[in-house]
């Protein structure tokens, strides 16, 4: 029987990330199968959290998917493991504004997980004690196990907060010293991604497991990890009403395009396709017979001349578009579709030009699918996620694909392409995902 626990924090900054995939990691190295989970719609973290764990990592997000779907998917993506490690977000209580939906403590409650709470110590020692009294006993619901001190500065300062935890009952499992950071790069959105980090990133992940292996007690952790509910586990040929043919459906991936969620190929193949990545970077041409493209968000920005370079893709692609496929494009899918991107000529299936801004859009959207496609019917309403720092002119075509209240409509449906800036998670809608393999015939 799988167990799982939950990596939280009471603020970003504080140091689970490291935590969380350095304990992947040290577990998976001695064993243990370690399946790796990020609250939340993060694409950067789950990266590398499969390079710890060693399968692919996967979101949990009530907002995108349901409440309903979480233990489910997490049933689905601990098949086989022992041990479902869950890496929260933000602060433990934090989530969407309007209704703190999607919160790191939400989800520790639908899978019925303790929370380990680690901690940035620098700065407090006794006061330290006030925190966790306040963090363990601000929701009856949510369960605060252990906590781990990290960036405890010396041996007496470890003492001192070692006997805070004591005047509150909690277990220290771990405690880790102040040191400079772990040479993980970042950029505009954090982290650079796992896939473009190459050996780097390896690198930072060995880091990682040897700072948790040395001074966090593996042993008591995992003692504090609960069994999973019983229950339903998600499978996505079960979430599909129907299988249609197996088209051929190609998938943008690689070091440009890799801000997907691992459901998304395996709807589409449990629905019939056929799936194939393409890397952009890499490979000149889409696959043979390709029937329908995938384009998921990522950082073409970073690569847009290498991506601009590739005319034999860019022309395939355009040409494809132009046949009326099913081309399904987010955020980053959506620049790399434009007419040019900083400038750079890209595929041009979209009369439309993207820039870099200096401003970030950020949260959680109630969108309307203002017209119908190849994803969507018109008039369904879909929740998704923006986090980007660009933007497109026009906002919005002729036949815009989403609006939400307050903002103009956004996006495109031209022919057979659905593209925006919105990301939406499949497992919460795999209606989308048949329609599109159908429409791929």
């Amino acid at each position: 029987m799988t167990r799982a626990l939950v990596i939280a924090a009471p603020a970003s900054g504080s140091g689970k990330t490291t935590v969380a995939t350095g304990l992947m990691a040290a577990l998976t190295r001695r064993g243990t199968a370690v399946a790796p989970f990020k609250i939340g719609p993060d694409y950067i973290d789950p990266g590398y959290h499969g390079l710890a764990a060693g399968r692919p990592g996967r979101n949990l997000d009530p907002v995108l998917v349901g409440a309903e779907r979480i233990g489910p998917l997490v049933r689905h993506g601990s098949a086989g493991c022992a041990v479902a490690v869950v890496e929260g977000v933000m602060g433990l209580f934090d989530g969407r504004v309007s209704d703190g939906a999607g919160s790191t403590a939400q989800v520790a409650g639908l899978i019925g997980a303790p929370v380990v709470l680690v901690v940035d110590c620098r700065g407090q020692s006794r006061s330290l004690a006030a925190l966790l009294h306040g963090f363990r006993s601000f929701d009856p619901g949510t369960t605060v196990a252990g906590v781990i001190l990290n960036r405890v500065g010396s041996p007496r300062h470890e003492e001192v907060l070692r006997a805070a935890c004591d005047e509150v009952g909690l277990p220290v499992l771990g405690a880790l010293p102040r040191r400079a950071a772990l040479a993980v790069p970042s950029r505009h959105l954090g982290l650079v991604t796992a896939v473009e980090h190459g050996p780097a990133a390896l690198a930072a992940v060995d880091a990682m497991a040897e700072l948790v292996a040395a001074h966090v007690d593996l042993d008591a952790v995992l003692a504090l990890a609960e069994p999973l509910p019983q229950g339903e586990t998600w499978d996505p040929a079960a979430a599909l009403d129907t299988r249609v043919g197996r088209p051929v459906v190609a998938v943008l991936g690689g070091p440009a395009f890799s801000f997907g969620y691992a459901e998304h190929p395996e709807l589409l193949a449990a629905a019939g396709a056929e799936v194939v990545i393409v890397d952009p970077l890499r490979d000149e041409t889409l696959p043979a017979g390709t029937g329908g493209l995938v384009l998921p968000g990522g950082f073409p920005e970073e690569h847009v001349a290498a991506l601009g370079a590739n005319e034999k893709l860019l022309l395939a692609i355009r040409e494809l578009a132009a046949a009326g496929a099913p081309v399904r494009a987010e955020c980053g899918g959506l620049l790399y579709l434009c007419r040019e991107l900083d400038g750079v000529p890209l595929v041009g299936a979209l009369d439309a030009t993207a820039a870099m801004t200096g401003r970030l859009t950020l949260g959680y959207r109630d969108a309307v699918a203002l017209s119908g496609s190849t994803g969507f019917a018109a008039g369904e309403r879909v929740p998704g996620h923006e986090f980007h720092h660009c933007a497109v002119t026009p906002r919005g075509g002729a036949t815009p694909a989403w609006g939400w209240r307050g903002a103009e409509p956004e996006g495109f449906v031209v022919g057979g392409v659905h593209a925006s800036f919105l990301h939406t998670h499949p497992a919460g809608h795999p209606g989308s995902v048949a329609r599109f393999v159908a429409a791929c015939r």
